[in-house]
């Protein structure tokens, strides 16, 4: 069972993701949040359980969803899936920034909030399809320049780079491990050397440098 957090100021907004999320055998909303102080509050709860996925919108009255983000990866908290409009494209890579693990549009349909919530609890990133070529015209803008200083898409080996291909198809670590026939832990590894060597933070920006390299497709 993967447990959601939901965290956005309107409360029709979270009821409407309740409905839908919770309206899947394997996905159990155990609370909601206003804001991102609230949603830390929650997480640190123990009394609510363990949380596997925080689905976070990003302008919210009160701490926002980036600064959010930033503090549950610092705490080393539940996985951050943002829920936005994406108006402007730096509040985009605020997120990034801020660790979050996938993004995903508010007129995104059903079934892709139901994958997208399954692909991150596990491990796995997502890109909303739609937001996808912002996404890597800001990359091209802003981040490529600065990264190519510093990393090379042809220093991976091999294997790192069948791992950053597994990785940019939103596979989790043991997905990767079965597909490969190696173990989580080898998997980890790889992906620690992988963020090395291409100068990135986190899942995300390493599937968007494998979508700038050429390595993926969108």
């Amino acid at each position: 069972m993967i447990r959601v957090l939901l965290v956005d100021d309107q409360e029709l907004i979270r009821i409407g993701l309740e409905r839908i999320v919770g309206s899947e055998d394997d996905l159990n909303v155990v609370a909601h949040a206003s804001d991102g102080a609230e949603a830390l509050r929650v997480v640190d709860d123990s009394t609510n359980g363990r949380i596997d996925v925080v689905v976070m919108d990003i302008r919210m009255r009160g701490m926002d969803g980036i600064e959010a983000t930033r503090r549950l990866r610092d705490l080393d908290g539940p996985p951050v899936l943002v829920l936005t409009t994406f108006d402007e494209d730096e509040v985009l890579w605020g997120a990034i920034d801020a660790g979050a693990a996938g993004f995903i549009l508010k007129e995104a349909t059903a079934e892709d909030m139901i994958r997208a919530v399954r692909t991150v609890a596990t491990g796995g990133s997502w890109l909303d399809p739609a937001v996808t070529p912002r996404v890597l015209e800001h990359h091209r803008a802003h981040v490529l320049p600065s990264a190519k200083n510093v990393a090379r898409i042809d220093e991976l080996t091999e294997r790192e780079n069948d791992v950053l291909l597994a990785m940019a198809r939103g596979l989790s670590n043991q997905e990767i491990a079965d597909e490969l026939f190696v173990g989580v832990a080898t998997v980890k590894s790889h992906i620690t050397a992988i963020f090395t060597k291409l100068g990135v933070r986190d899942r995300a920006g390493a599937i968007v440098y494998a979508y700038q390299a050429g390595l993926a497709s969108p």
